[in-house]
C-alpha cells in the first residue's frame, strides 16, 4: 500500500538509475502523456532529478521551468520497477503507464491511476500540489504549521483529517492507525477534541515513524519486533491488543470509508460515543 515512505523509497531507487542519465527511450499508454512527449520529445534529454513529496513522485527532465517532469500518483495498485535490457518482466507490458529507458536500465511503471507530463513551470501553478501540506517524511518539516492546517479541520475526526493530503502529506491508512494507536487517541474524536500538546505530539510521532521508516524493508512501528509482527495494529482485527489484550476493532471513516483499526481500550474508542473512559 503505497504511503509516503513508499514513494520516498521509489524516488531514491529511481534517483540511483536514473539520475544524470541520457533518456534513449520513453512510451506510454496515457494520452495527456504522449501527447505532452510529441511537443516536447524526452528521448535525447537528461533526468536531472527524481523527487517525492507525500504521495506524489516527479521525474524531471531538465532544469528550466519550460522543462518536461513526470508526475505520478500510484494510488493501491500502482508501483515503479527497475529492469536490465532484456530482462523479464514482473508484469504484463500492456499495464506499463509509462516506460523510460536509458543505456543501462528500463524503467516502467505500472498500473498507476495518475500519470501527467507537464512543464516544471504548471506544477508549480497546479493549486492541487499547491495545496499539500508539510511532507511529513521530510528532513526539513514544518510540524507547527501541519498542525495548524489539522487544527483547520477541527470539525473532522482525527482519523478522517491526518488522512488529508492539505493538512500532513505522507500519511496513509496503515500509518494512521498505527499513530492513533501509540499516541492512544481515538480515531473517532474531532479534532476541535484534541488540545495542543495531543495534535503536536501526534504530527511529531508522524514525523518519526516516516522518517525512521524511509531505509526500506517491512514498515516498522515496533522495533525490535520478530519478523511480520513489526505493526502494533494495523490488520489485526479481530486480535488481541498488543498492549491490554483487548480484541482490536475495524471501523470504516470518512466519505472514502477508509479502514480504521483501533482498540477500544487502549484508545476509550468507541464509533458511537467518541472518545470515552476504558
Amino acid at each position: 500500500m503505497p504511503e509516503g515512505d513508499t514513494i520516498y523509497r521509489a524516488a531514491t531507487v529511481l534517483r540511483r538509475a536514473l539520475a544524470g542519465r541520457l533518456v534513449s527511450g520513453f512510451r506510454s499508454d496515457v494520452p495527456q502523456v504522449i501527447a505532452a512527449a510529441a511537443r516536447a520529445p524526452l528521448v535525447g534529454r537528461t533526468v536531472s532529478a527524481v523527487e517525492a513529496k507525500g504521495k506524489h513522485l516527479f521525474v524531471r527532465f531538465g532544469e528550466a521551468p519550460d522543462d518536461p517532469v513526470l508526475r505520478s500518483h500510484l494510488g493501491m495498485q500502482g508501483s515503479w520497477h527497475i529492469y536490465r535490457p532484456g530482462e523479464t518482466w514482473q508484469r504484463p507490458e500492456r499495464q506499463a503507464r509509462v516506460v523510460i529507458e536509458t543505456d543501462r536500465f528500463v524503467v516502467p511503471c505500472f498500473n498507476a491511476p495518475t500519470m501527467e507530463l507537464r512543464t516544471a513551470r504548471d506544477l508549480a501553478a497546479d493549486p492541487q500540489l499547491a495545496a499539500l501540506g508539510p511532507d511529513a517524511i521530510a528532513d526539513v518539516f514544518d510540524a507547527d504549521e501541519a498542525v495548524r492546517r489539522l487544527r483547520a479541520r477541527s470539525d473532522l475526526a482525527i482519523g478522517v483529517a491526518i488522512l488529508d493530503q492539505r493538512a500532513l502529506a505522507g500519511v496513509g491508512n496503515v500509518f494512521k492507525s498505527e499513530l492513533l494507536f501509540i499516541r492512544r487517541l481515538s480515531p473517532f474524536q474531532r479534532v476541535a477534541e484534541l488540545d495542543d500538546a495531543e495534535l503536536r505530539a501526534l504530527v511529531d510521532e508522524a514525523h518519526r515513524q516516516l522518517v525512521a521508516n524511509r531505509g526500506g524493508g517491512m514498515r516498522v512501528t515496533r522495533p525490535g519486533a520478530p519478523r511480520h509482527e513489526t505493526l502494533w495494529i494495523y490488520g489485526r482485527a479481530g486480535k488481541p491488543c498488543r498492549i491490554c489484550g483487548t480484541i482490536v476493532r475495524l471501523r470504516r471513516q470518512g466519505d472514502a470509508g477508509r479502514t480504521t483499526y483501533f482498540c477500544p481500550a487502549c484508545q476509550g474508542a468507541s464509533p458511537a460515543r467518541g472518545r470515552s473512559a476504558p
